[in-house]
């Protein structure tokens, strides 16, 4: 997916921008001598940002406008370290609540819906980005923000919501508690906008399979715009971006060099339009592909793959190099385990050691399955883990996020 001619004119627009605000970027530019570019190559020739560049700039150093002209900030949902607060002027906001709009009629969701919002508010783009999508289309929107399940149960049942917006994981816990307290036939759910984490098909397939629904796999990132810049389709064929609003390449985490269509690589955004803060190639550290070709949904926007994990996600145990999307490929081998796992990993006696959690629905002895497990893992990554079977809903669930990875060499 080359950039087209069109995309390369707002570019320049951006660049202009940008060197005339003299923010971070702009300083780039003029180092670099760059006023403007005229084909792809050089547009791959501009320099990437990285969130350590936003970061550095902490307050409002990323303002790319006059401040009189913003109209709200919002930061990444991350906890450590110096936060990245993204300044948005109104038309970002209108931009952003379109792309959101958008998202949620790929999604099959109408005016006639009543939209049940349970991620985060405040500073996190989430619960107000879902929110402005829903009243741009035209839904009702419930905002109850994350937690109370007891309230949230009430109002999904008392007020017929038929759309669920949240984390997997909050979903998954939803869909749990339903099954448990039976009320399945109390509920009128009929679709769920899930984003924020990546999530597999054994969770998809448990959670639509409680609550009888369809799910959609909604994308973005605070440093864009936040979730709405791309969203599964009903063919399930990859997630669909709006190219009129943001450009999205696919480079080698390693070299930082454009790979072809359909391999795999790390996902470079570029705002097109935006005003209070512009990105230009900016690493997401996101793995995915650009999907070639049509959809067959019929919809024109380019796809990309649903996201694979992280390139900074890596974890280096023994020597090896081990992400978690290669444990949960392993699990998701075993049909007689749930979608939930836990990785720690400790340092004792002189060497590293790695405990997987996995829960099962009892189909098997535990400790037959955890060696069957151990065993496929190892053949996997080159070492073997201690694997712990429990019973099933055992691990922890989550209202946000759910954190799987625990180093506790460090912590």
């Amino acid at each position: 997916m080359q950039i087209s001619d069109r995309q390369l004119d707002l570019v320049n627009r951006q660049i202009e921008r940008l060197r005339k605000s003299d923010n971070f970027y702009g300083r780039r530019l003029k180092e670099a001598g760059v006023t403007g570019v005229s084909s792809a190559e050089e547009f791959c020739r501009l320099p990437f940002s990285e969130k350590a560049d936003l970061r550095a700039a902490y307050p409002l150093g990323l303002m790319a406008v006059p401040e009189d002209e913003i109209v709200r900030i919002h930061s990444s949902s991350g906890t450590t370290g110096t936060p990245v607060i993204i300044p948005y002027t109104q038309k970002d906001v209108d931009d952003w609540a379109t792309q959101f709009a958008r998202c949620l009629e790929m999604a099959g969701v109408t005016r006639q819906d009543r939209v049940q919002i349970t991620v985060g508010y405040g500073l996190w783009t989430a619960g107000v980005g879902f929110q402005a999508g829903v009243e741009r289309l035209g839904a009702m929107a419930v905002p109850m923000g994350p937690g109370n399940t007891e309230k949230q149960l009430k109002f999904m049942c008392d007020m017929e919501t038929t759309v669920l917006c949240a984390t997997s994981s909050y979903a998954l816990l939803l869909a749990e508690e339903v099954e448990k307290r039976g009320m399945q036939d109390q509920i009128h759910l009929r679709r769920g906008v899930i984003g924020s984490e990546r999530w597999g098909q054994k969770m998809r397939s448990r959670i639509e399979g409680l609550l009888g629904i369809e799910l959609y796999d909604i994308y973005g990132l605070t440093e864009v715009y936040g979730p709405g810049t791309g969203i599964s389709c009903r063919c399930g064929c990859g997630i669909h971006t709006w190219d009129d609003f943001n450009y999205l390449e696919i480079v080698d985490p390693k070299t930082g060099e454009p790979v072809p269509d359909g391999e795999w690589g790390e996902v470079v955004y570029t705002t097109l339009v935006k005003e209070g803060a512009p990105l230009i190639r900016f690493r997401t550290h996101d793995i995915s592909r650009i999907i070639p070709g049509p959809c067959p949904c019929g919809d024109p926007h380019p796809r990309i793959d649903q996201i694979q994990g992280r390139s900074d996600d890596m974890m280096k145990i023994k020597g090896v190099n081990v992400f978690p999307r290669q444990i949960e490929e392993v699990l998701q081998r075993f049909p007689q385990l749930s979608s939930e796992y836990q990785i720690r990993i400790s340092h004792l006696d002189g060497r590293d050691t790695m405990r997987i959690y996995v829960e099962t629905d009892g189909t098997q002895n535990f400790l037959e399955l955890g060696d069957e497990v151990a065993h496929e893992v190892k053949s996997r990554i080159g070492f073997t883990p201690i694997v712990k079977v429990v019973e099933m809903g055992l691990l922890p669930r989550s209202e946000k996020k759910t954190r799987r990875v625990y180093d506790e060499r460090y912590e």
